[in-house]
């Protein structure tokens, strides 16, 4: 049985689908079988990783029962990924029947004794997709920009975490909250941190040790159709991301070897 970890927070522009790409890669890189999968409409995971998604079958029809998850899995650098796209916006007002938070755990059931990892990326948004995303997962990886506003975005997952927890899937554990582009010479950063700590104990977690410094390679990365692990490998934001994948192991054991 594999792990699923998904990344989330509401607001957008704080590096999911960075920090999703780069778990991909860098488990891809250990020998493990990794899916990936985008729950996003705007299809950033797939676009990042050079996929053609507007021509191809996604994650929304499958979730409409008009595919298999199998026959949608597309080949990537950093392994099998179910692609999305704009098409799935429609999913707030068209998955309305009974049982719709178990769309997706239900059709990743079919394919998780074929994977040690699932990683899914989140839209920015708490909707039937995040909860989708929280119901079939075993733990959530938070990334936040170190800014006042991502920092809002963050205290506001809680109530959504304890509703799913309460109701849909209790073994949901928050692995912990990720600084992106963080520079420990900016006191915003630093106070943004003192402040991340604080919501960290709410949600009975911590703020990951590893931050993930800033750096032109993790923007460059999606043009070449990689992840920063694969095109500046010696980039610091490489660096950190692998440190982020060795402190998931060492601390929460989600089945991951390292």
């Amino acid at each position: 049985m594999s792990a699923v970890i998904a990344i989330t927070n509401q607001k957008g522009g704080v590096g999911k689908t960075t920090t999703a790409c780069s778990l991909l890669a860098g488990l891809r890189q250990q020998g493990a079988r990794v899916l990936g999968v985008d729950l996003d409409p705007q299809g950033s995971l797939g676009f990042c990783l050079g996929l053609d998604i507007e021509h191809c079958s996604t994650i929304y029809d499958v979730m409409r029962g008009t595919c298999s998850i199998q026959e949608v899995v597309m080949p990537s650098e950093c392994g099998d990924i179910v692609p999305s796209n704009i098409l799935l916006s429609a999913a707030e007002l068209e998955f309305n029947r009974p049982g719709r938070e178990f769309l997706l755990r239900n059709h990743l059931s079919e394919v998780q004794d074929q994977y040690d990892y699932i990683i899914i990326d989140t839209p920015p948004a708490l909707n039937v997709l995040t909860v989708n995303a929280y119901v079939a997962s075993d733990g959530l990886v938070i990334p936040m920009a170190p800014e006042i506003l991502s920092l809002l975005g963050v205290a506001q997952i809680r109530e959504t975490i304890d509703t799913v927890r309460r109701h849909y899937n209790s073994r949901l554990k928050v692995l912990g909250i990720l600084l992106n582009k963080f520079n420990q010479r900016l006191t915003l950063n630093r106070e943004v941190l003192d402040m991340a700590a604080q919501i960290a104990a709410q949600l009975d977690t911590k703020v990951f040790r590893t931050r993930i410094r800033a750096s032109v390679a993790v923007a460059e990365a999606p043009a070449h159709g990689e992840s920063v692990l694969t095109y500046a490998p010696d980039s610091k934001p490489a660096g950190d991301f692998r440190a982020l994948l060795r402190e998931i192991q060492r601390e929460y054991g989600l089945g991951i070897e390292g």
